[in-house]
Order: structure tokens, then sequence, then C-alpha cells
């Protein structure tokens, strides 16, 4: 019965079991052959098996052989390749005893299992580990892996290794961090600080971002930061943390903050304490030309005038360049009519070729339009024609009739206080540039379709 038992277990398993003997030839091989491998079991039988082993791997099984034949306690598991039925190789775990002092066997006992998804597993993985280790070498950006550890209701967070873009960056190694905690490494004070988001993104259970302060010896201080937990079992037992340093772009922000600042303020004095003496001395002007006749005050009138206009755009040059936070959905049709009644035209006309709607500072657009206008007139002639219309779905332009722009100045006249007309204070271009900007927009000059001026504004989002 235990024999029919053992004989019928041996048959139905899905593991190969093979007898040979000390030179290697078959001499059993079980029905599960047949599933594994394609072949019946008589075809195998009285058959060499070095003949069937992948040529690389006849060593390896010969070593095996000779092993457990020296050493019949022994037992030796190997890896091997082995001829289909079909031409195909497959990848088979061999375990072999000594069994020549068991009459019933008497010879060497292979249980042999298919292994060829676990190996094309295997290399995939090897695969994967490569492509992770150059990109853990290569990438620019600063990462970092923690341990998470927990004890009752606090978190131990320990450095587990760092990429050599962190390294570089901080001047911090993985053999002087490993196994620490953040406190271990920087401090107190800083370390209870890196604790926080650590444990904030341990119990939010997702990747979160921020921005911290981390002094370094490299000099490096300001990082943009993403923690992303890794989940096993239900539970955080890792973080990877991808840093990148913005030293120096926070240091251009605040330099930019200190520039506004400074803008701010010259505004102000160019609005409150030269404007103000300015009012007077116009008003003191207009009465003293009540009171005499003189050849002098037409000047000093038109030099007033001039010094209010100068202020005036030099106050909109500091204050329309600033990012719109607020804009709103305007068509453009219901402001040009307006700004062309504030620009004095003349024999002017207008032509509105589009109806074109667009999102913006209605405020700012209004100076663009205008500064445009005045351009138009002040080199096409008071008779000159302006046209408005679309450019496809990217933008708008503003086109006159005048004699347009050479193609060498046209980089050069969006620049503060460049001008070629007789008055002009050299500041309207450059407003129009600075409001584009602001609006994230670009502007150009170009030749327009009756080869005047043309300004186009693109990369604008258009309402349709």
């Amino acid at each position: 019965m235990d024999g029919d038992l053992h004989r019928k277990l041996v048959e139905e398993s899905s593991d190969i079991a093979t007898i040979i003997d000390s030179d290697g030839t078959i001499t059993y091989v079980s029905p599960s052959v047949t599933r594994t491998l394609g072949y019946e079991p008589g075809e195998l039988v009285g058959e060499v098996g070095y003949e069937y082993q992948h040529p690389d791997d006849r060593d390896a099984v010969a070593d095996a052989i000779e092993t457990i034949q020296t050493n019949p306690d022994d037992v030796q598991v190997i890896e091997t390749r082995f001829r289909r039925a079909d031409g195909s190789w497959c990848w088979i775990e061999a375990t072999l005893q000594n069994r020549f002092d068991d009459p019933d066997i008497s010879g060497i006992l292979v249980n042999s299992r298919d292994i060829s998804q676990r190996k094309r597993q295997e290399q995939q993985f090897r695969g994967l580990a490569e492509e992770y280790r150059t990109l853990l070498a290569n990438v620019e950006d600063s990462i970092f892996f923690l341990t998470v550890e927990s004890e009752d209701t606090e978190y131990v967070f320990r450095f587990e290794r760092l990429n050599r873009a962190y390294e570089e960056q901080t001047g911090i190694t993985t053999a002087e961090v490993q196994g620490k905690t953040p406190t271990d490494v920087f401090g107190e004070d800083i370390g209870a600080d890196l604790q926080a988001n650590y444990r904030r993104c341990v119990q939010a259970r997702e990747p979160i971002s921020y921005e911290e302060e981390l002094p370094v010896e490299t000099g490096a201080r300001f990082w943009q930061t993403v923690l992303t937990p890794v989940m096993t079992n239900g539970e955080v037992t890792q973080i990877i943390g991808i840093t990148r340093n913005i030293t120096e772009r926070v240091k251009q922000e605040r330099q930019l903050r200190s520039q506004k600042e400074q803008l701010d303020e010259f505004a102000s004095v160019v609005s409150h304490d030269l404007r103000n003496p300015l009012n007077v001395a116009q008003a003191r002007a207009e009465l003293l030309a009540d009171d005499c006749d003189s050849e002098h005050l037409v000047p000093i009138a038109e030099s007033l005038d001039r010094m209010e206009e100068i202020i005036s755009d030099t106050l909109t040059l500091a204050r329309q360049g600033q990012v719109v936070s607020d804009p709103e959905r305007i068509e453009l049709i219901n402001i040009l009519g307006k700004c062309w009644k504030n620009v004095r035209t003349d024999e002017a006309t207008i032509e509105i070729a589009d109806e074109v709607t667009i999102t913006g500072d209605r405020g700012r657009l209004q100076h663009v339009f205008e500064n445009l206008f005045r351009n138009a007139l002040e080199h096409g002639g008071p008779a000159v024609t302006v046209r408005v219309g679309q450019i496809d779905d990217s933008g708008f332009y503003v086109e006159d009739t005048g004699p347009g722009i050479p193609e060498e100045a046209r980089e050069d006249v969006f620049d503060p206080g460049h001008t070629s007309a007789s008055g002009g204070t050299g500041f309207g271009l450059t407003i129009v540039k600075r409001i584009a900007e602001a609006h994230g927009w670009q502007v150009a000059v170009v030749d327009g379709t009756d080869g005047g001026a043309r300004f186009e504004f693109t990369d604008i989002d258009l309402d349709q």
C-alpha cells in the first residue's frame, strides 16, 4: 500500500522525478516530464542526460554528480537549462541525492521543477535594479531614503542611503548618515523640523511637497522637497525624499522683492514729492501769465507740462509690469473705442478686423492700446489708419499704415527712453512690453499688411 501511494504521488506530482546512473544515463523518469518538457518518459530512458543540457551548464551538472558520489550524504541543488521536445530551452532547478544504497532506486535521484518563470522575473528584476542604480547615479535631483520605525505612538526615522547628487550638493555622504536620525546628523533644532515633516508624510500616507531651509557646508540653504511614503502590509516603512537646491532662486526672489520695494518707494517719491511742487509751479506759471506778458512764459509752461508727462510715464512704467493676478474676460471691441477717444486722433481712422475676446487686466490693456495709437499717430501722421485683428488662435495684432519700423531698429524700440519722435518720453512702447509680459504674453514688431508697423501679441489663450 505504501509503495502504491508513493508511486501515485510521484506520477501525479508536477515535479519531475528522474533516476540516473553514475555516468548520467537516465534509467527512470516520471510521467510529469511530458507536461513540463514535452517528452514521453520512454523517449528519455536510456539517454544520457548531458546531451539534453545546455552546453554552458554541463560542467556544473558533472561537478554536482561527482560531488554526491564522493560524499553520499551531500545534497546538490543546481539550476540548468534543459532542451524541450520542441527545441526550446527550459530552466530547471534540480536537487540531486545519492541513492545507490536504496535497492528500489539504485542510482542518483534527481527531483526537477520548471523555474523558467522565476528566471524571467529575476532577469526583469536585475534589469530594473540596473535602471534604478543608473537613475540614482545620474539624476540631478538629490534623493535620500529613510527607514521608518514605529515605537508606540512615535516614529523613529533613520537615513538609509543617499544618491550621488545629494552627496555632491550637500557634502554629506551615505557613510556619514547611514542608520542615524535627523537630529544625529543636523542637530536638535533642524532635526526636529525635519522629523516633523517626515511625521506629516507618514500620517498623510501620501506624497507631500514643501520648501525648507537646510544649511549645509556646500553653501546650499533652501530646498524644494517631495516626500513619498513606501507602504508594506498597510504600514509606512520607508520614505523616499527628492529635494532640489533652490537657493539661487530664493535669493533672486528676495532680490526682486527688495527691488520692487525700492521701485514702489521711488514711485511714491515721484508721485508725491515731485508732482506736488510741479503742480504748484504750473499753477504759479498760469497766474504769472495773467499778470504779465513775457516770451519766457510759454517755454516755462511747456517744460513743466513735459515734466508732468515724464512723471506720468515713469509711474506707469513702475507699476504696470507687475504680474496680473486678477484677470477678467474682455471683449476688445468694448475698450478699443474708449482708448481711441482718449487719444487725439485728428483725421486718423481705426478698423476692427475681428472680434477678439481675451482674459486680462482691463486698466492695463487700455494703456497698451492708447500707447500704440499714439505711436501710430506720431509716426504715421494725422491721417493714419490703425487696424486691430486676431492672429489665428494665438493672439491679436495692432498695425498701422505708417512708414513702419526698420528691421535693425525693432530690437530697440521697447528699450526705456528710446524714441524717434520729437517730444516723446521714450517710455510708451516700454510700457506696452512690460504690460504684455505681466500677462505672460510675447510681443514683437513685424511688417504690417500695408507696410506700416505691426505689433503682434502671442502666447494668449483666446476665449472663443
